[in-house]
């Protein structure tokens, strides 16, 4: 018996229809469809282009004032969740997640078609050598990965944390609260699937582009749709068995070693190449990079009007939005229990790093060679046809078949990989965040990047995949705007939680201005013992809790009151889709340093009644408190919780009329 599909229909059907839309275009005026996507691009570009601009450098920064901010000691699960993965683990599957198919395409392509026609400098001059390099590092270092990071932060943070579905409209639950499962979360949804499956068409495209000029650089078959419509078929056929079979882990070694043999390719470049200069190049380039950083992100030559920022950077940057929820995905699922400090570091810098060397390595190489022995054939021919250009570059090298077949078959590998992938997290958001669906829609949707990809190329060519993408990442744009406002809304709450007075105070600071300071003085020369504390719990808390917890009830909220073995309480109150409000109490302990000079052995505890939170939080001591106070820092702490929440149940605390929390 079939298993009945798993799928969110208004999101699942809503995406079939935007997509279709496209695909009618080129299926069905295939002539004309070339005119409309240019149109609809140069459109969006003229109204918007300066918006996809100011998004990417406000993405960049919000990430980077995270990471270095107080918020980058929260962590993306619970606050005592450790990380899945090693470090050194974690760290190469980001670095596996640097390389795929347009660092193939363009490592060679770019670097030259800058040097030919840079956007100021004069072309082929020492001038266009370096704005070149500066302009493909620009493209592809962190701007690039601050978009990734913007949705894999937010779907880590609110995943693991919050317990929320691991699907973009979670991202805006602090903006939106209980909406996110309406229309307007359906609609981000359907933006973030419909961004995603152009993204990886187009990239689809660029692959199979430069699989048909490998081959007809080594067998001589033609280049155009009688070629690469057949590819496409091949190549999603494998996917899609790839995805049927479930061979998670054939893929994932076949990924690995993917990933060894590029390394092992630009090793080979490095080694035959001018390899002193390419060292030198890079440190040069690195300064370049950075002198330039500032002005080019928000460099939209407005006083210099060029078609060059919308056919390179604006297309980057609209093709990195849409590919943002597939990587996104991959890199939160990969990243639980890290703190918002690690992730931000190693997701900018890390994949970054790379690229910089792979891109310095292929492009510096490329210019060398055809300002010499090349006589600038290497750079005609790029001209002549983009995805042509490693091939002819490799002719210049030893090996040249050898080294054309490996590259032939990286690409084809990295399409495999991408269009598995890609499958699978359109799948997810489809069917609202669920992970373990049926064979069949996982199937459907890789079918389907086949048929789009195959589409656009028939009615366009990879002009037509780029409009589409610049058009279908303008939506995206607005929806990961919201999401940087929520992280800052969401980590905010959390922070206050934690450290109610900015930092790691002992005692909330409301309660610390209540105890007396003859209270507070004997704390600190005597630290109570355990057996002082379990009195405590049991004859000051528990009761406080059990107060609001028959106050909750009366007001229509669900709450109890519950203990553990270990003498710990606590109060619950559920949440329907949320994590549920948790204030507990239980007996810690930590050494206390002797230093007595006769003093021998361990050290002795000194005991704690300490808090704990739904959020894992490692909470603080309320030793002391008395009832009210106690009570007091509940209502706080509930507060906060609703706060992020569910905003309009504050009602219940703050809009009745007024009574006491009595007995």
């Amino acid at each position: 018996m079939l298993k009945p599909f798993i799928i969110n229909k208004p999101v699942f059907f809503g995406s079939l229809l935007v997509i279709g839309a496209f695909v009618a275009i080129g299926v069905f005026f295939p002539n004309q469809a070339d005119h409309i996507f240019g149109s609809m691009q140069a459109g969006i570009l003229q109204s918007f282009g300066w918006f996809y601009l100011l998004a990417v450098g406000i993405f960049l920064i919000t990430v980077v004032l995270l990471c270095f901010g107080r918020y980058g000691r929260l962590k993306l699960g619970p606050d005592d969740s450790t990380p899945d993965f090693r470090f050194t683990s974690w760290i190469a599957m980001l670095f596996a997640a640097g390389m795929g198919i347009g660092l193939m395409f363009y490592a060679v392509g770019e670097p030259m078609t800058h040097f030919m026609a840079p956007p100021t400098a004069e072309p082929r001059s020492i001038a266009a050598m370096r704005e070149a390099m500066t302009v493909t590092f620009f493209h592809w270092g962190i701007h690039a990965w601050a978009i990734y990071a913007v949705v894999g932060l937010s779907l880590a943070y609110f995943g693991y944390r919050y317990k929320l579905p691991l699907t973009i409209r979670s991202g805006l639950y602090p903006l939106l609260k209980e909406r996110i499962n309406g229309p307007i979360g359906h609609a981000v949804d359907i933006f973030a699937i419909v961004g995603t499956m152009f993204g990886i068409a187009t990239s689809l495209g660029v692959g199979v582009s430069q699989i048909n000029a490998g081959l007809a650089y080594l067998l001589g078959v033609p280049i155009g749709p009688v070629v690469q419509l057949p590819l496409i078929a091949l190549v999603t056929a494998l996917a899609t068995v790839s995805v049927a079979t479930g061979l998670d882990r054939g893929v994932r070694i076949l990924s690995e070693a993917n990933l060894v043999v590029a390394i092992l390719l630009m090793l080979f470049v490095l080694v035959v190449g001018p390899t002193t200069q390419l060292f030198r190049d890079l440190v040069q380039n690195l300064g370049l990079y950075l002198d330039s950083l500032v002005l080019r992100t928000f460099n939209i030559y407005a006083y210099q009007p060029t078609p060059w920022i919308d056919e390179w950077t604006l297309f980057y940057w609209a093709w990195w939005i849409s590919w943002s929820p597939f990587v996104g995905m991959f890199i939160a699922r990969i990243s639980r229990g890290r703190t918002v400090r690690e992730f931000v570091t190693a997701v900018l810098f890390i994949p970054a790093g790379f690229t910089f060397i792979w891109m310095t390595i292929f492009g510096n190489t490329a210019i060398f060679i055809d300002t010499g022995i090349a006589a600038g054939a290497v750079g005609q021919a790029i001209a002549a046809d983009v995805s042509t250009g490693l091939f002819h570059f490799f002719q210049y090298l030893p090996f040249s078949n050898i080294t054309s077949i490996l590259a032939i078959l990286l690409v084809a590998i990295f399409f495999v990989t991408s269009a598995d992938s890609g499958s699978l997290v359109i799948d997810s958001i489809a069917a609202g965040g669920e992970t373990q669906t049926t064979t069949g829609q996982r199937v459907f949707w890789c079918f389907m990047e086949g048929i789009v990809a195959a589409a656009l190329l028939v009615a366009g060519g990879l002009g037509a995949l780029q409009s589409a993408t610049i058009a279908t990442a303008l939506p995206f744009t607005f929806v990961m705007l919201g999401l940087v406002w929520s992280l800052y809304l969401g980590m905010r709450a959390d922070l206050a939680q934690l450290y109610p007075q900015g930092g790691a105070a002992a005692v909330p600071a409301h309660a610390a201005v209540e105890l007396t300071w003859q209270r507070r003085l004997a704390l600190m020369m005597r630290a109570p013992s355990k057996q002082e504390v379990e009195s405590f719990i049991t004859t000051e808390v528990r009761p406080a809790l059990e107060q609001v917890a028959r106050e909750l009830a009366a007001r229509g909220r669900p709450a109890w009151v519950e203990a553990d073995e270990a003498g710990a309480v606590a109060l619950r109150s559920p949440a329907q889709g949320v994590r549920d409000f948790v204030y507990g109490v239980s007996v810690a302990s930590q050494p206390v340093a002797n230093f007595a000079p006769l003093a021998t052995g361990q050290p002795e505890p000194r005991y704690e009644a300490r808090t704990y939170f739904s959020s894992g939080g490692r909470g603080y001591d309320v030793m002391g408190l008395h009832r009210d106070q106690l009570i007091a820092d509940v209502l706080a702490q509930f507060e906060r919780y609703l706060h992020l929440t569910q905003a309009p149940e504050s009602q219940l605390l703050h809009g009745a009329p007024e009574h006491t929390l009595d007995s």
